[in-house]
């Protein structure tokens, strides 16, 4: 996996987002990850505003222990947890990203982060490895 962003870990599949969509929460659940929401942006932007975009899905995946460890060393670090994972259409194949855990470090400057970041960073990666696609550069 490499990095489309400073800040996402991502991949590129072929298949739909629907069928990819199933693989990368199995994928999750195999790393100790819960799926806790899901959200259909596409459809959400059609019925609110009219817009029409790709097929576009946001999962809110977490890992309790990880969660718990990172508000236990920052009280604020909600804002910043690696939970979306989005899987959206893009041309013909599927993107999934996950935004980089290394990200929370960075942003707060709190090196009591890093274990938890380098903890989740290896079991998202590992997640989006299972999915069998290829890195986006």
């Amino acid at each position: 996996m490499s990095n489309a962003t400073t800040y996402a870990l991502s991949t590129t599949v072929a298949g739909s987002v629907e069928n990819t969509a199933t693989k990368t929460r199995a994928a999750l659940a195999e790393q100790g990850f819960g799926i806790l929401t899901g959200i259909d942006l596409a459809a959400t932007l059609r019925e609110k505003i009219g817009a029409d975009i790709p097929p576009h899905l946001i999962l809110g995946a977490c890992r309790p222990p990880l969660a718990h460890a990172a508000v236990t060393a920052e009280p604020s670090i909600g804002l910043l947890l690696p939970c979306n994972v989005v899987i959206r259409a893009e041309g013909d194949h599927t993107v999934v990203e996950a935004m980089d855990p290394a990200t929370m470090v960075t942003l707060t400057g709190n090196p009591a982060l890093a274990p938890v970041a380098d903890d989740a960073r290896t079991r998202l990666l590992a997640a989006l490895t299972a999915l069998g696609g290829t890195p986006l550069s």
